[in-house]
């Protein structure tokens, strides 16, 4: 363990303004546990203003923060990140300001550690670029899903991005390659989804009555023997949502190795595709600072090649 930590007095800046004093604590103790620092707001040991204030108290610019000395475990050190996959991160950042990053994420990188994965996206860029103070997701991605990803470099674009996501103002397309013969006329698809954990531990999504809401718009783009390639937008946010609704509509994504059944897996070996087709191609919305951004992420060598092979 670390030596004897001390109080700390932390002013609140105008950029951490609106943020929620439990989210601005998580930040600032990193290491910490979750259940420790909500004890410590629970017993008063955390103070605004010198006074006791909730978890969800909403930070003003130039509130006094007390943090209590809080032990926090010894910082193991940073996982080792291959050299090739932090040079090609470097290249894939599509577009930069004082706000933002937004990096085109390649298939099989998680987009953060945890569940067995020493790193993902996030903590490889945080050893990318040491003198970012405040490097956040503002979404998710799929792990085999590839595409477009904001990373927000200031708490007051997370808290904005985060409010038009819930908003449905920020608009998100894929590319997408669904078996069969997608019917023109299947242009949404809303079915609740409920996430399910098999006995093997492998975490798969199902449609169910008991599930969330989730509703997905669908185009088709292009068609081909055995295969349509589809643009989805999906309304809501939820796990493999895309995935599922394709599969839910009848026609599963080509090299999903969870929803696929056997005659796309054998398409998607004769197209050589050893990844699920499923990219983040496209991000419309509007940042103040920033102005309206409209990024655009090109399909990779390997799915291009897909579809080429399917034109000849």
């Amino acid at each position: 363990m670390s030596g004897s930590p001390a109080v700390r007095h932390v002013t609140v800046e105008a950029g951490d303004a609106g943020q929620r004093l439990d989210n601005f604590l998580l930040r600032e103790l990193k290491g910490v546990p979750r259940t420790r620092i909500y004890r410590a707001l629970r017993k008063g040991e955390v103070r605004v203003n010198k006074g006791r204030v909730q978890a969800d108290y909403r930070l003003v610019a130039g509130d006094g923060v007390r943090l209590p000395p809080l032990r926090r475990p010894d910082p193991a050190a940073p996982p080792q990140v291959p050299g090739g996959l932090a040079r090609e991160l470097a290249r894939r950042v599509v577009y930069e300001d004082e706000q933002l990053l937004v990096l085109d994420k390649p298939s099989g990188l998680a987009v953060h550690g945890g569940s067995g994965l020493s790193f993902g996206l996030i903590e490889v860029l945080r050893q990318l670029r040491p003198d970012d103070r405040y490097l956040e997701l503002v979404h998710r991605l799929d792990r085999d899903t590839s595409g477009l990803v904001l990373v927000a470099r200031r708490p007051a674009a997370l808290r904005e991005l985060h409010r038009q996501l819930r908003e449905k103002h920020v608009e998100k397309r894929y590319l997408a390659l669904a078996q069969g013969r997608w019917p023109q006329a299947c242009r949404q698809v809303e079915a609740p989804l409920e996430k399910n954990v098999l006995q093997s531990g492998e975490r798969m999504v199902r449609v169910s009555r008991d599930g969330k809401r989730a509703l997905t718009g669908f185009s088709v783009l292009e068609r081909f023997d055995g295969a349509t390639l589809v643009e989805a937008r999906p309304v809501t946010g939820r796990t493999h949502q895309i995935r599922v609704h394709a599969l839910h509509a009848g026609h599963p994504l080509l090299g999903d190795d969870k929803y696929a059944n056997s005659a796309g897996e054998a398409l998607a070996r004769q197209l050589g595709l050893k990844r699920l087709f499923l990219h983040a191609s496209a991000l419309r919305f509007e940042l103040p600072g920033s102005g309206l951004l409209e990024l655009q992420a090109p399909l990779d060598a390997e799915l291009e090649s897909a579809l080429q092979k399917l034109r000849n």
